[in-house]
Order: structure tokens, then C-alpha cells, then sequence
């Protein structure tokens, strides 16, 4: 997380007027409306395993739990990112649980 953090924060200082409007449309699009929040963040769970992007699956796991989301929900998530990005996808659930574990201590 501190990662992600200092990547935000570095885009900040190089592109302060871009990543404003980044921040700000992601801060919009995960508020819940049609989709609830916890859906779309279990979607951009699903969404990081099968792009295969760490960071991200760390990032939208802690927002997932602080959502509500259940372990159960997130794994299942996952899984339907296997079924569709097939073996490295599976490979990349070894993140999804290690992130679980992480922030379940919290």
C-alpha cells in the first residue's frame, strides 16, 4: 500500500493538473449508484488478476473488505477472472489470499 501511495503522490508532484482529474474520476466511479460500491469493487478485483497488476489487486482488495465485502465474495471474484485469463490469472489468486490474510490482521 505505501507503493501505491508514493505512486499517487509522485504523479501528483509531476502532473499535478492530470492526476487531479484521474483521482477525482475514479473517486466517482467507485461511489455506488446503479452498481454498489462492494460490487464494483469486486469487479475491480476480478478486473487486476486478469490484467495481472499486483498493486492493484492489493489496492481494490483493502477497498473491497472496507466495503463490506466478504473473504467468500472476493475469492469468487477471482475465480471468475480464472475462468476468463485462464493460468496466469489463477497464478495471480496467490496475491488476492496474501492480500486477505494482510488485511484481515488490521
Amino acid at each position: 500500500m505505501q507503493e501505491i501511495g508514493k505512486q499517487f503522490q509522485d504523479m501528483g508532484t509531476h502532473m499535478p493538473s492530470y492526476n487531479e482529474k484521474f483521482m477525482a474520476f475514479n473517486q466517482e466511479m467507485f461511489k455506488g449508484d446503479a452498481i454498489s460500491q462492494k460490487n464494483k469493487e469486486l469487479m475491480a478485483v476480478a478486473v487486476s488478476i486478469v490484467q495481472q497488476c499486483e498493486w492493484c489487486i492489493v489496492y481494490h482488495v483493502r477497498q473491497a473488505l472496507e466495503a463490506e465485502a466478504t473473504e467468500k465474495e472476493l475469492r469468487e471474484s477471482g475465480y471468475v477472472a480464472t475462468a476468463l485469463g485462464g493460468g496466469p490469472a489463477a497464478m495471480h489468486m496467490i496475491i488476492l489470499e496474501n492480500a486477505i490474510a494482510e488485511f484481515r490482521k488490521s
